[in-house]
């Protein structure tokens, strides 16, 4: 699997840094990528986080949020992805610094 990062160029919505894509390359799934993942810019702390693709609803004019992507068993499953998800996002900002 490969962890794509799209620049968020336009600087719309304010503190969106970045899209990420997941692009697998092995069976079953090569050739399929898993598209949903924002990498943000953390209000009011330092640091980063990344939000997975999700499904918005409304209940009585209310607003929800269904998540596409869950935990089967282990719930630190995400935390991993995130993770790896983060360090792509490193990677490409290093990148580009050395590109300037």
């Amino acid at each position: 699997m490969v962890v794509k990062i799209l620049p968020n160029d336009s600087g719309n919505p304010p503190g969106k840094l970045a899209d990420a894509e997941l692009h697998f390359d092995q069976e079953p799934l090569a050739g399929l990528k898993l598209i949903g993942f924002a990498v943000w810019e953390r209000r009011g702390k330092p640091g980063r986080n990344v939000t997975f693709p999700a499904r918005q609803y409304s209940v009585n004019g209310e607003r929800r949020s269904f998540a596409l992507l869950r935990p089967v068993t282990e719930l630190t499953a995400q935390e991993r992805l995130r993770e790896l998800i983060l360090a792509a996002y490193a990677d490409h900002e290093a990148d580009v610094a050395v590109a300037k």
